[in-house]
Formats: C-alpha cells, sequence, structure tokens
C-alpha cells in the first residue's frame, strides 16, 4: 500500500469517528430549542420555506451544472485530487469571506441576501468538487450525491449518522432514493446555520460575523467532500474504512 493511500485510510478513520460522534451539551439543548420553536410554526409557513429553498438549490444545481467543465483525465491519482481540490477550495473561501462580509456590512436586507448567495457559492464548489474527483454531474446520482454531501456536512448529530450511513453503502442506496427530503434538508440546513446568521444581521459586528463564518462553514464544507470522494473511490475499490487507530492505548 502506498504511503498517501495510508494517509488517507487513516484520515478516514479519524473524520468517520468525528461524524459519528455525540453532541456536546450545548449542541443537544440547541437543537432542542430549535426543534421546539419549528413545532410553534405552522404548517403552511413550513411549506412555503421548503419549497422555497428547493427552488432555489434545483436553480443552483442546474445552473452549476451548465457552467462545469469536463472532467479531468482519468490518470490523476488520489493525492493529485486532493491538492487540487484544496486549491479549488481556497478560491470559492474567499469568494464566500468577501461575499459573507459585504452582505454583513450592510444591514439586514443585504444581510438576508447572504443566505441564497452563500448557498449558490457552496452549490457551485460542490460541483467543482465531483469534476475533480472524475464524476459526471450530468448524471442525476452524482447530482443526489453532491446533495448528501451538503446534508452530511450542516446537519444534526442523527442525520449526520443516517447520511453518513447512505454514503458508505452509495452503490447499494442510490437506487432507492427517490428524491431528496426536502423539508429534512432546509430544517436540518437552517437550524445549523440559524444563530450565526441571526449575529450576521447585527449592527456593527455583522461584517465580522459574516466573514468568520462563511470561512468556517466553507471549509467544513471542503473537508466533507474530500473525505466523502475518498471514502467513495477507496470503496469502489474493495476497502472498506474500519480499521484505524486504537484509541484504547
Amino acid at each position: 500500500m502506498d504511503t498517501y493511500r495510508w494517509k488517507v485510510e487513516e484520515e478516514l478513520f479519524l473524520w468517520k469517528r468525528k461524524m459519528t460522534k455525540r453532541t456536546g451539551l450545548i449542541g443537544r439543548t440547541s437543537k432542542n430549542v430549535q426543534t421546539k420553536v419549528n413545532g410553534l410554526i405552522p404548517e403552511k409557513v413550513h411549506q412555503v420555506i421548503t419549497e422555497s429553498i428547493k427552488n432555489m438549490v434545483k436553480v443552483t444545481l442546474v445552473g452549476s451544472n451548465i457552467k462545469m467543465k469536463k472532467r479531468l483525465p482519468l490518470e490523476l491519482n488520489l493525492q493529485e485530487r486532493d491538492e487540487l481540490l484544496q486549491e479549488k477550495l481556497t478560491t470559492f473561501r474567499k469568494t464566500a469571506v468577501v461575499e459573507g462580509a459585504g452582505t454583513g456590512a450592510g444591514g439586514i436586507l443585504l444581510g438576508l441576501a447572504d443566505f441564497p448567495l452563500l448557498l449558490s457559492i457552496k452549490m457551485k464548489f460542490l460541483f467543482e468538487a465531483a469534476t475533480v474527483y472524475g464524476f459526471d454531474t450530468d448524471e442525476y446520482e452524482e447530482r443526489l450525491y453532491i446533495l448528501h454531501i451538503f446534508l452530511l456536512a450542516f446537519s444534526s448529530e442523527e442525520k449526520r449518522k443516517e447520511t453518513l450511513e447512505i454514503m458508505e453503502h452509495w452503490e447499494q442506496q442510490k437506487s432507492l432514493i427517490g428524491e431528496m427530503d426536502w423539508r429534512d434538508f432546509q430544517q436540518e440546513y437552517r437550524d445549523y446555520i440559524d444563530l450565526v446568521k441571526m449575529l450576521q444581521l447585527l449592527p456593527g459586528i455583522g461584517a465580522m460575523v459574516g466573514a468568520v463564518a462563511n470561512y468556517n462553514l466553507l471549509d467544513q464544507l471542503g473537508e466533507t467532500a474530500m473525505n466523502s470522494y475518498g471514502l467513495r473511490l477507496l470503496s469502489k475499490n474493495g476497502l472498506e474504512i474500519t480499521k484505524g487507530i486504537d484509541f484504547n492505548n
């Protein structure tokens, strides 16, 4: 086994532990509060929000796919693809920081505009990631996989575990998934970013909060994308990431 593959296996093992790790007390309390608040919102409002985000994501998916270049040469190895994704992440992260600072400094109206703008940046990055790892985004299943990466990056503890389980067995699971559960998708994403995005609307600190938040959100998405595609590529070669460091020593 080459050195880089061994490194990737260990990193994937650690990442899977992180993805399935129990959320801390603050995180669980926050989720419980958000769940109660969501229960107070009328069903019609939920339906409108779900439909809005569904349409917003679909428009972004189509727009991102139209602008995609041809897939990269198949002869690139995993290390070269990982390095290329890191380069692309740096560019997208800078864009997100500028966008977050600009909308954060613009008050409530521009702060609200950050939601669709940031969503667009994230989706475009994921399309680039798919291309870097040699997957064809014209295929429906690849766009569905992109949405699962997004959900894995920005969701609660239970949803993360559920999503990771699906992605670990993607070749078997993809035919069983007709369409994304959009209600679940938008709720998980909103709950995940609600607090930081509310702070971004505050006068005086909005620009700083927006810049830092967007940097961290893109960073998290980049880590999730790289590991998700690494896991998928190695799994296709018959490798199951179950072995790793003995944490009891």
